[in-house]
Formats: structure tokens, C-alpha cells, sequence
């Protein structure tokens, strides 16, 4: 089947903005209202980075249900980019909260849970070590820092294609013909070369990492067990027994960020698959999307940051911040832990992306399409390439921009809602086989209007 054209893409896409400016009016008015307040119309800039000609304005969030200003309904596959992966507002995580609010919010102290909570994020992650911050990018950067001073490195690795929040170290790119790191051009008011103390190699790429590693100067690899903001890149059969190896071989840490791929099985991919990291970070849904994140390591690791800490000079560390491990956030945490990451959570979520995996690809094998669906537990990516890439270059190679437009846009506009940045699904433990089958009814509608084009 011919790719479809770009004057037909766009066309559709123009139909599709039209009949959202139509249903949508109360959105439209929102965003006109907020333009006078907020950049870009948004509390934050990256909520604009949606295909739909405003953004979707919401009066309520419940289970796998996001209802809009205009009181429609929709089955949510976005889940706040995993911040929701457990649903919005689970009633165990909104008790919890309202309790604690009553309480005090934050005191710069540790609140009486706290042994509670570090005892559960052990039993949960398997790491027996933790400390707290407010988002997976924070911890990310305080973790930089632990891992370059109990080393005496400077060097961080990434892998092309990663995603570590807003982690001024790992904002570079690759150049594909050289392999030199590149100072990303899209980052805004860059002052200091990052590019300098970080190296990139493609994932997936063992030859390529043991380039990087073997000049013993890497303080730590920072990676994803999967890419997961750059579509779905699994890791190929045997890479991470390998890559572990290589780093203690080097003396590299390893720092395994599972702020997405927490939906592979309960305590995370490196747990399930056994990576044994030196370091582990997961932000976003680990308190049921309350922002908060957790930065967890060994008890070798332990020791030396100790060491590092009581020999440095009295002072600022650069490392945490006044409201990390508040009270509140401790409350949804523990709840969090208690009633959401739970065997029973993932024993559903994994059955019912199971069950929508299937259907998509029945779907896309009787359409004749050459797409593929890669799938990581409750996490999934439709993406528009005949095989699954082995790595970030293999997905830009395939891009097709104005087709995930539409696809998000034509489903947003009936009642469904995926991830503006890729297409990415979530599932919770809140949605149902009926939120699958709506989304499969849809699927099938732009399936059939592509063929009509």
C-alpha cells in the first residue's frame, strides 16, 4: 500500500482542526482567556505541544476518564505522560491526601511515616537505600552529582534518543556521521558545554558503549532499560547483561531511570529483569502523580556517598531541595506503595494492554498497513515503521510527523486521548475493556478514512 500523500494528510488534518474548534468552544475560550496570563496561553510551555488547534481544557480527572470543559468525555491512553499511571486520583492516594492537608503540608522535618515509607520503596524496588525530590529530573541531577563525586569523574553517558526530564547534561544530541556529542540547538538560554562531559552512543550498541566506557573517565551511565520518549526502543535479547557488565568492568556507575518503564511489572524493568543498578530513579507516578520522585541505591553506594559528603567542606551540596520529602508528599507515597503498586495493579494493566496490543495489530495486519505496535508492559507505541527500531536514529529515519498528528487529533476528537508527543498508550488499573474497545472502534474509523483518501 502507497504511503498516503502529504496534500492528503494535511487536508485531514485541516478537518480534523475544524471539527475541533466546532466541538470544543468552551477550550477555544479557555485558551483565548489564558493567552492574557500565561505564555503561550499554559501554565506550563509544554502543554501547547499538541496537534489540536487549542489545548484541551479539564474540568475532571476520575480512574481512566478525562472530562474537558465542554463535558465530553474521554477514555484517557495518556494518563498525564505516565504521571496518571495508576488512574487519577485513586481513592486510597485522595484519602491520603486530604488526611495529611489537615495535618501540615511541610515542615523541612521527616515525618513520622518516613521509616515506613523508606521500608516500602526497599521492599517495592529492591534497592535498600533512598532519598526524595520533587521530580525525576531533580533526582536525575542530584544523582549526576553523587555518582561524579564518589568517582572523581567527570563524564556522563547517555544513549541516543534518551529522555532524563529537563537534565541540562543529557539535553545534547549525536551526530550521526561522526558520533560526536552536539550541543542541542533547541535548548533555550545555553550558556556551558555540556557536550563536553557528555558522551552519546546509539542504544542497543554494545561495540559503541564499550568505546565510551573503556577511557575511564565515565562517572556513570544514565539510561532508560527502554528508550521510551523517542517511541518505544526495546532493548535487544542479551544488551543489558552485556552493558551491566561493561560498566562494573570500567568502573562506570549505572543509574537505571524508571520514570516510564515502572509500567513494565511491579518494582519496575530493572527489578523484573534483574539489571541490578548502582542507582534507580523514578519520578512521575510514584506517588500516584503528586509530584514527587525517589532516587534509590546499594549499600556499597551508600557508604561512599557518605564518605563524599563528610569530607567535603561545610556548605550548599547542590543537592535537594527545601520541600523534598514533605509531609503530604510522604502520605501519598506511602499510600501510593501501599494500594497502588501492587501485583493486583499490574496484573490487570498487563492483561488489558495485552488485549489492545492484539487488536491493534489484527487491525493493522487486515488494513495492510506497514506499522508496527511495540509493547513494554502497559506501556505501548503505534509507530509507522514495518519493524520494531533498535535504536533513535532508526526512528527518526521512519518519522512521519503529520500522520501522528492526525491520529492523535482524529481520536482525540472522538472521546480518545493518546500522548501528544508519540503515539503512546497507557493502561491503569482503572481502564476497562470497554475504554479498549472504544479506542479499537475509533482505530478502526481512521483506518477506514485513510483507505477512503
Amino acid at each position: 500500500m502507497k504511503p498516503l500523500a502529504t496534500d492528503t494528510l494535511r487536508a485531514m488534518l485541516h478537518t480534523e482542526r475544524e471539527r475541533f474548534i466546532a466541538s470544543h468552544p468552551q477550550s477555544m475560550a479557555l485558551a483565548r482567556a489564558a493567552h492574557r496570563h500565561y505564555l503561550f496561553g499554559v501554565p506550563l510551555h509544554w502543554m501547547r505541544d499538541w496537534p489540536s488547534p487549542a489545548t484541551l481544557f479539564v474540568a475532571q480527572a476520575q480512574g481512566a476518564t478525562l472530562t474537558c470543559a465542554d463535558g465530553l468525555h474521554h477514555s484517557d491512553f495518556c494518563l498525564g505522560d505516565t504521571g496518571a499511571m495508576f488512574g487519577h486520583s485513586p481513592p486510597p492516594l485522595a484519602r491520603a491526601i486530604a488526611a495529611q492537608a489537615a495535618r501540615g503540608l511541610t515542615c523541612m522535618l521527616p515525618a513520622t511515616n518516613a521509616a515506613d515509607v523508606g521500608e516500602a520503596l526497599a521492599n517495592t524496588f529492591g534497592l535498600p537505600m533512598w532519598q526524595m525530590a520533587l521530580s525525576a529530573s531533580d533526582a536525575n541531577r542530584f544523582v549526576l552529582r553523587w555518582a561524579r563525586a564518589i568517582t572523581g569523574r567527570s563524564q556522563l553517558l547517555v544513549f541516543d534518543g534518551c529522555y532524563h526530564g529537563a537534565v541540562d547534561d543529557t539535553l545534547v544530541d549525536r551526530d550521526p556521521s561522526s558520533g560526536a556529542t552536539l550541543a542541542r540547538p533547541s535548548v533555550l538560554g545555553q550558556v556551558h558545554n555540556h557536550a563536553a562531559f557528555t558522551r552519546v552512543v546509539p542504544f542497543n550498541d554494545l561495540d559503541a558503549l564499550e568505546t565510551a566506557l573503556k577511557q575511564g573517565d565515565v562517572a556513570c551511565l544514565l539510561a532508560e532499560p527502554a528508550l521510551t520518549n523517542f517511541g518505544l526502543v526495546p532493548p535487544e535479547p542479551g544488551f543489558w547483561a552485556v552493558a551491566r557488565a561493561l560498566c562494573r568492568e570500567h568502573g562506570a556507575l549505572f543509574v537505571c531511570d524508571e520514570t516510564h518503564t515502572i509500567s513494565t511489572a511491579r518494582g519496575g524493568y530493572a527489578r523484573a529483569h534483574a539489571l541490578d543498578p548502582d542507582f534507580m530513579v523514578v519520578g512521575k507516578a510514584v506517588a500516584g502523580g503528586l509530584p514527587c520522585a525517589v532516587y534509590g541505591f546499594t549499600q556499597a553506594v551508600a557508604e561512599r556517598m557518605l564518605r563524599s559528603k563528610n569530607a567535603a567542606p561545610e556548605g550548599h551540596s547542590g543537592i535537594g531541595t527545601t520541600l523534598a520529602g514533605n509531609a503530604l508528599t510522604l502520605a501519598a507515597l506511602q499510600a501510593s506503595l501501599d494500594h497502588l503498586h501492587t501485583e493486583a495493579s499490574y496484573s490487570h494493566m498487563l492483561t488489558v494492554a495485552a488485549a489492545l496490543e492484539q487488536g491493534l495489530r489484527e487491525r493493522i495486519h487486515a488494513a495492510g498497513r506497514p506499522w508496527t505496535v511495540t509493547r513494554l508492559g502497559a506501556r505501548m507505541e503505534l509507530q509507522f515503521m514495518a519493524h520494531t527500531p533498535r535504536n533513535a536514529q532508526d526512528v527518526r529515519d521512519q518519522a512521519q510527523g503529520e500522520l501522528e498528528a492526525l491520529v492523535h487529533l482524529f481520536m482525540l476528537n472522538r472521546g480518545v486521548l493518546l500522548t501528544p508527543f508519540h503515539s503512546m498508550m497507557l493502561i491503569s488499573p482503572a481502564t476497562t475493556p470497554s475504554d479498549v474497545a472504544r479506542l479499537l472502534g475509533v482505530f478502526d474509523e481512521w483506518l477506514d478514512a485513510l483507505a477512503r483518501s
